[in-house]
């Protein structure tokens, strides 16, 4: 089993950053590859960003050259900073983390960008 927990969340004005951290606990032995997704009302919930194991990082379209995500392997923790965020930035955002076994999802941690 692992657990995720995501912080960092916030309101914040257009152009302005956050940091979403997601700490890690549990089977992390197990973990491989991570992720962050997000949710807006009324949409489907999407890729952020992902990073392996190995530190191979992928990103939406959406959020690249914004955003950077990474992961400490030493605190079990994977991060999420994005700059220059926008009003359609906001969303439930999610980490998750990928397992042989099974994919754990987070509890979700809401971020707000007003214009």
């Amino acid at each position: 089993q692992v657990q995720l927990v995501e912080s960092g969340g916030g309101l914040v004005q257009a152009g302005g950053s956050l940091r979403l951290s997601c700490a890690a606990s549990g089977s992390i032995f197990s973990i491989n590859n991570m992720g962050w997704y997000r949710q807006a009302p009324g949409k489907q919930r999407e890729l952020v960003a992902s990073i392996t194991s190995g530190g191979i990082t992928n990103y939406a379209d959406s959020v690249k050259g914004r955003s950077t995500i990474s992961r400490d392997n030493a605190k079990n923790t994977m991060y999420l900073q994005m700059n220059s965020l926008k009003p359609e930035d906001t969303a439930v955002y999610y980490c998750n983390a990928f397992t042989v076994r099974a994919v754990y999802w987070g509890q979700g941690t809401q971020v707000t960008v007003s214009s």
